[in-house]
């Protein structure tokens, strides 16, 4: 009768028959093959017909249409009707007491068929009515009512539905395709109905987890935590908005709260659910490490203190971290077993900006949980794999880190959670304090790859990452035994000798060395002052980077001594020699000596002060304009000549003070070094401890006021706050007070030192312009290591040993002998010719020839 009958409602009320009258009469047992599998499929495809019929015209739909809008109102109450029909026939089943899955198999799936028809219909209802919508709005809004109604009774029915142990593989595979296709409805209605998309999600995690064991294998966990994701973000973003739009507006409506308030609870709730799938299905959630990931990334990078995070007053920060951030907190553990993950967190990916800092946290995150797990997880995240090119988590987090320099100079503040105070930390202290405390609970077998990773820090081309292992490296130091910390001053020391004077890393490393040496017990130092004497001119190019104040004060006199006496003596030799080929052992030997002055005590004695005088003499004869351009090596040679000449300054002739200022004024100009610039200033500084002679000071005060007003107008920021400081200092301490006014020959400059004075901004940078200049400036920086990264890959490491020569085999003192004297009587035997012949044309080209030869030969001799 259903299937012969052509009225749509003639359809609706035999369906209404069947399943009220005669169903009830009908066991159980015998339902899915006498009514479901008969009735459901027609009735299900008359419904689609429907929906067809309704589509197809719905876009000629207009008020003057009376006809057609009759038709398609008529339509929708007759799907309404049908969605009832169904409501009723599934709240019968659900009255029975006990179901077997298997005796209803197809009233779900034909129930989810008309669930997605109907939502899909009312989701694309504005381009399906061409905005004729306020027609029939109001029957739309009640088929969605009819259709919530019907989900809910059926999810009520398959919350009490059995699913036993020994359930057929099509059983199993209904059950999973029911559990699918609400996934696939969460996606509809996200949008139309927030309390029905949290229900249907409750429901999806009630019933994967009901039936874990059967439905484990079938799963589409991936799909189902990357909807769960989405949700998340999607919730999230709209909670942020609401509390930036009321810290904007300075509002807190009601309306407004209410809505924040219940959207956040909806990401806890969400929270939850992927809390516990993720709990209960890790195994097979490989596959969707990359979505966890990402939304940790996206969920912090879009909240404080992120700096792309948007603004929100206190009490909102603390309401979305007390009720949403610290349920997301509780992923991270059930993800550290995880392979997978952990090469994805470790990898060396490029991230965009904004995730830089988010993903630095997250590594904190995970270091801080690290030590509750056993050993063996512990070591392979302190590990590094090149098969799977994961980087160890030290690496991670220094490398990570690197990539902050914008959140480091904001500063962004951190509530430390290792210190029981209120105090909030930069995040420099943050990263350097939770990386010391990891370190303190590391396993014995993870300290080769952590002393790996601190080196490769220091090498790098990152200051940041550079600083932050020199700190990291030192708590290690003090951490552990003294025979470590001297172990590792002495792989550094060797590391210093062998760098190349213009390496960038030989200033990383001496940096360390020094914190390091200073870290030495007493004993140690002895042994490394007998390991490494400055007496030994190989050994000067070290000592001029140890810190001698870290001695004890009878060694420390002994090594001042005797770096200075070792210095000296090989400066004389190389001077009085000029060998300008020996230049750079020339700017060694100076710099130790530079360094056993400044370290001392006491002020030079009088010996001191006429053996530096001395060398400042026979360096002067040297210095001329011609003779450094172009040579950096001389460059230096000039920068410590004026730093040992700041030593005796008072010691120093007038004249020969006139001629050092005056060559100052011509040598240092606005496209100098900044290092020569800086040693400048340096020396311009102890010009205010003396009083200049009346005689010179004609010459010489004009030239120290134009130096001053050239070095305050820089442009280079470092160059003008130290002319800053030096300027203040000099005009606090000279006697010659014309030089101040005389120095500040423009209002600009005159500004810039009243501000620095007073101590106060000359322009005042707001947060918003500051924070965007310094995510510029971390672009550029970006970009340039990015190049400099690409050139490391392709040229050899400047730090590792040079290819050894080719062994050359020994001569023996007999073969020098042998051509010595044949030399030596072929040239007699020529003596005797000349005597007894006439002199040809060609012999005295020649023998100036072997002239020249013997010259050569005779200054390689006196070198070896």
């Amino acid at each position: 009768m259903f299937q012969c009958s052509d009225n749509w409602k003639e359809k609706i009320r035999l369906f209404k028959i069947v399943t009220e009258m005669f169903m009830p009469h009908i066991s159980i047992l015998e339902l899915e093959q006498d009514i479901f599998l008969q009735l459901l499929p027609k009735a299900i495809k008359h419904f689609h017909n429907l929906v067809f019929e309704i589509s197809s015209q719905a876009s000629q739909l207009s008020s003057q249409n009376t006809e057609l809008k009759n038709t398609l109102r008529n339509i929708l109450q007759d799907m309404a009707q049908w969605i009832e029909a169904l409501t009723a026939c599934v709240r019968y089943v659900c009255s029975i007491e006990e179901v077997d899955f298997k005796n209803i198999q197809s009233l779900p799936s034909s129930v989810l068929q008309v669930l997605i028809t109907t939502f899909t219909h009312c989701k694309d209802s504005d381009s399906v009515y061409c905005g004729r919508l306020h027609l029939v709005s109001d029957l739309l809004q009640s088929l969605f009512k009819e259709a919530v109604s019907l989900e809910k009774q059926l999810m009520e029915l398959l919350d009490k539905t059995t699913l036993n142990v020994s359930a057929s593989a099509k059983e199993i595979t209904g059950m999973v395709s029911v559990i699918h296709t609400f996934l696939d409805i969460c996606s509809l209605v996200s949008k139309m109905d927030h309390a029905l998309h949290a229900n249907t999600w409750k429901f999806i995690i009630k019933q994967t987890l009901k039936h874990h064991t059967l439905v484990k294998e079938q799963m589409r966990h991936d799909d189902i935590v990357s909807s769960l994701c989405d949700d998340i973000v999607l919730s999230f973003q709209t909670s942020i908005h609401l509390a930036e739009h009321m810290k904007l507006t300075g509002t807190q409506e009601t309306t407004d709260q209410r809505l924040f308030q219940k959207t956040l609870k909806l990401c806890r709730f969400f929270a939850n659910s992927l809390v516990h799938y993720t709990k209960e299905f890790m195994p097979f959630l490989e596959g969707s490490c990359v979505s966890l990931h990402q939304l940790y990334l996206q969920i912090h990078s879009l909240f404080p203190p992120s700096l792309f995070a948007v603004s929100m007053s206190d009490a909102h920060k603390h309401e979305i971290r007390s009720v949403f951030l610290v349920v997301l907190e509780a992923l991270i553990p059930q993800l550290l077993s995880s392979r997978l993950f952990m090469d994805l967190v470790l990898s060396e990916q490029e991230l965009p900006p904004e995730h830089h800092f988010t993903h630095c946290l997250l590594l904190i995150t995970i270091m801080n949980k690290l030590p509750s797990l056993p050993d063996e997880q512990q070591i392979l995240w302190c590990s590094s794999s090149k098969c799977t090119e994961r980087m160890s988590i030290f690496k991670a987090v220094l490398q990570r880190f690197a990539r902050c320099s914008a959140e480091v100079a904001f500063p962004v503040v951190l509530q430390d959670d290792l210190k029981k105070d209120q105090n909030r930390f930069t995040f420099y202290q943050y990263v350097c304090t939770h990386l010391c405390a990891f370190i303190v609970s590391l396993p014995q077998g993870c300290f080769a790859e952590l002393e790996h990773a601190l080196l490769n820090a220091v090498l790098s081309d990152r200051m940041l990452e550079s600083l932050l292992a020199i700190d990291v490296w030192c708590f290690l130091a003090r951490y552990e035994t003294a025979e470590l910390c001297a172990h590792h001053v002495k792989i550094i020391t060797l590391l210093v000798k062998s760098s190349p004077n213009n390496a960038y890393q030989l200033a990383h490393l001496t940096i360390l060395l020094r914190r390091l040496f200073f870290l030495m017990d007493a004993d140690n130092q002895v042994e490394f002052v007998k390991l490494f004497p400055p007496t030994q001119a190989d050994n000067l190019s070290l000592w001029q980077h140890v810190s001698l104040s870290s001695l004890p004060s009878a060694l420390r006199s002994q090594v001042e001594t005797a770096l200075f006496t070792s210095a000296l003596s090989q400066s004389n030799n190389l001077l009085k020699g000029k060998h300008t080929q020996d230049i750079k052992q020339l700017n060694v030997s100076l710099s130790a000596m530079l360094a056993a002055c400044r370290c001392s005590e006491k002020s030079l004695d009088g010996q001191q002060q006429s053996c530096v005088m001395e060398i400042i003499l026979q360096l002067w004869s040297l210095l001329s304009m011609n003779q450094i351009s172009g040579q950096p090596s001389l460059l230096e040679i000039i920068c410590l000549f004026l730093d040992l000449f700041a030593l005796v300054i008072k010691q120093a002739e007038p004249s020969m003070l006139k001629q050092v200022v005056s060559f100052i004024s011509s040598f240092c100009q606005e496209d100098s070094p900044s290092h020569v610039k800086l040693t400048v200033l340096d020396f311009l500084s102890s010009l205010g401890k003396i009083v200049i002679p009346q005689e010179i000071q004609v010459a010489v005060l004009p030239n120290i006021s134009a130096l001053f007003s050239m070095l305050l107008a820089d442009k280079t920021w470092i160059i003008k706050q130290h002319a800053l400081e030096t300027f203040a200092l000099f005009a606090e301490e000279t006697s010659h007070e014309e030089i101040v006014p005389q120095s500040l020959n423009s209002e600009e400059t005159k500004t810039h030192v009243v501000c620095f004075l007073n101590q106060n901004i000359l322009h005042p940078e707001e947060d918003n312009r500051r924070l965007q200049r310094l995510k510029d400036e971390k672009q550029i920086l970006e970009t340039f290591f990015c190049k400099t990264t690409k050139e490391k890959k392709e040229e050899p490491n400047i730090l590792e040993p040079s290819a050894k020569r080719p062994r050359q085999a020994t001569v023996t003192d007999e073969e020098f002998d042998k051509h010595i004297k044949t030399t030596e009587k072929s040239l007699t035997l020529i003596h005797s010719l000349l005597q007894e012949s006439p002199l040809p044309h060609w012999l005295p080209e020649k023998l100036r020839s072997i002239q020249g030869l013997l010259a050569k030969i005779q200054k390689t001799a006196e070198k070896m």
